[in-house]
């Protein structure tokens, strides 16, 4: 489903690319045992084998879904075997389902500690999600007992360069004192040369603030697919700094009696299908105001265009313009997916670093008439958590691993009662009892999150009281869904409306563009 598969891009983007995978990590999964020991004291019944048989074919096709629910079936049959679970591990991974890909790793070296690609697919897995240094210890496994293996080697050297570099920059965070990229830069915007040749929108003369007319240059500028000048491109950005510095974690909107209110989703750097949103739906404005709620970048090739439009935006309105923190506005997923990879091609590394320090101050979520909550992921591996626990959160950092800030960014719904794991690695899963104790418990009517791609753009799930909203249709041009936004009129009655859009066309610039070769070490 399209819901289980909300990210199945990276392989289909290296192969549009002409990229290919090498050695060991692309080899189809194994079609079959080799030993008795992969598969304990006694051998898979034959249609478990079948199973997988079939599970291999739909997975060679590109087919991950079918082939992980082929997989479970052989497994459902025969648990004993190392293979399937590696197997379906691989399979996980390219659905970047990275939770469920660890647990079926770890389950298949449980099973045989001498199967290899086990511990392959589990040191991919952690690379994902940036255990780099549980990542190594499986790659120095596969790299010692295949040393002739190139890309086992190549892959166990880049991961040690990563835990090397990162325990480099843990040491000297000690010894420095932190200086503010956007304070720091502050200081020579004016001296910034705007060329002769420059012919794109510029600031005010006086204050350099954003005004509806620089906004409305700006979105033709960039549909000629021009930049920027980096000078008022950093304005922006220390303005942003200064502006959601004094902004609430949690921060209270008021939709007054009989006007309008738009919540998008997921927009994920695909720059004309936001064109597209302001089309069908009104340019924000004092009378016509939006959330946008996380993810604005990476995956979509144009995710520069797409920051500078909201953040000028939220400069312009900055009381009926919101925005707020996905999983994506961080410095892992940055570096991963696309963004950074932008940020540097279209202006310099020092613009990542202020990106950095902006995002980190974000909010986390939004409370509409005190009675509906927008956050980007969802909710909480404990019963216990409030509004006020929100209001409290200190978000200026980058994202957690755990905890209730990771979770607002990373939990996602689940169909049955209770919690579980997560498919991803990172926060929680949680059932429809969970929302209806949380709604009541805080006085909620329902909660509005994004973090998935749905068919239609939008999911009404946990009997009305969990919505998904998702803005980026035929997400990075492989998916076929629609995009949606949600409209709301002020009142008593807060009913969600709906509206779905099909993608427009864009130039041809390939989603993933700008993405970390460090993919590689786990696509």
């Amino acid at each position: 489903s399209l819901q289980r598969t909300s990210t199945t891009i990276a392989l289909n983007n290296q192969q549009a690319s002409g990229e290919k995978m090498t050695s060991t990590e692309s080899e189809a999964p194994v079609a079959s045992p080799t030993s008795t020991a992969l598969m304990g004291p006694t051998s898979p019944p034959p249609e478990a084998d079948q199973f997988k048989t079939e599970a291999n074919s739909a997975f060679n096709l590109g087919h991950y879904d079918q082939a992980i629910d082929l997989y479970s079936k052989a497994i459902d049959l025969y648990d004993k075997s190392a293979i399937y679970y590696a197997n379906r591990s691989f399979a996980y991974l390219r659905t970047e389902c990275f939770g469920y890909a660890l647990s079926d790793a770890s389950r298949a070296i449980a099973l045989d500690q001498s199967y290899i690609k086990a511990y392959y697919r589990r040191a991919s897995a952690n690379m994902a999600l940036g255990k780099f240094k549980l990542a190594l210890t499986d790659f120095e496994q596969v790299h010692r007992r295949r040393p002739g293996d190139s890309d086992a080697k190549a892959k166990y050297t880049e991961c040690k360069k990563i835990v090397q570099q990162k325990a480099f920059e843990k040491a000297i965070a000690y010894e420095e004192k932190r200086v503010s990229p956007c304070d720091e830069i502050s200081q020579s915007l004016q001296s910034m040369t705007i060329e002769d040749s420059y012919d794109g929108p510029k600031l005010s003369e006086e204050g350099n603030k954003v005004t509806r007319e620089f906004v409305t240059q700006l979105l033709d500028y960039y549909k000629k697919s021009k930049v920027l000048h980096r000078r008022y491109a950093y304005q922006i950005l220390v303005d942003m700094k200064a502006l959601l510095s004094a902004e609430a974690t949690l921060v209270d909107v008021a939709v007054p009696e009989g006007t309008k209110f738009t919540i998008c989703g997921d927009v994920h750097g695909q720059f004309f299908d936001l064109l597209n949103i302001f089309e069908l739906n009104g340019l924000p404005s004092e009378t016509n105001p939006y959330l946008f709620n996380g993810d604005f970048v990476d995956r979509g090739s144009f995710s520069v265009e797409c920051i500078f439009t909201l953040f000028s935006l939220k400069l312009l309105y900055p009381k009926s313009f919101f925005l707020a923190r996905g999983n994506h506005e961080s410095e892992y997923m940055n570096k991963i997916y696309g963004f950074e990879g932008e940020v540097k091609a279209k202006y310099a590394d020092k613009m990542v670093q202020l990106f950095r320090e902006v995002f980190n101050l974000l909010p986390l979520a939004h409370l509409i008439d005190g009675r509906i909550l927008v956050m980007h992921g969802g909710l909480f591996s404990s019963d216990d958590v409030t509004l006020e626990d929100i209001r409290k959160i200190d978000r200026n950092m980058d994202i957690p691993d755990s905890g209730p800030m990771s979770e607002l960014l990373w939990s996602d719904p689940q169909d049955l009662p209770g919690r579980a794991p997560s498919k991803r690695g990172v926060a929680v899963q949680f059932g429809p009892d969970v929302t209806e104790r949380f709604c009541k418990n805080n006085g909620l009517d329902y909660i509005v999150r994004s973090h998935e791609v749905k068919e239609k753009g939008y999911e009404v799930a946990h009997s009305g009281r969990c919505i998904t909203v998702f803005s980026a249709p035929n997400y990075c041009d492989t998916m076929g869904n629609k995009g949606a936004y949600i409209t709301l009129t002020g009142g008593k009655d807060l009913s969600p409306k709906f509206t779905s859009f099909d993608c427009v066309p864009h130039p041809t610039v390939r989603p993933m563009a700008y993405s970390s070769s460090l993919m590689q070490l786990f696509s």
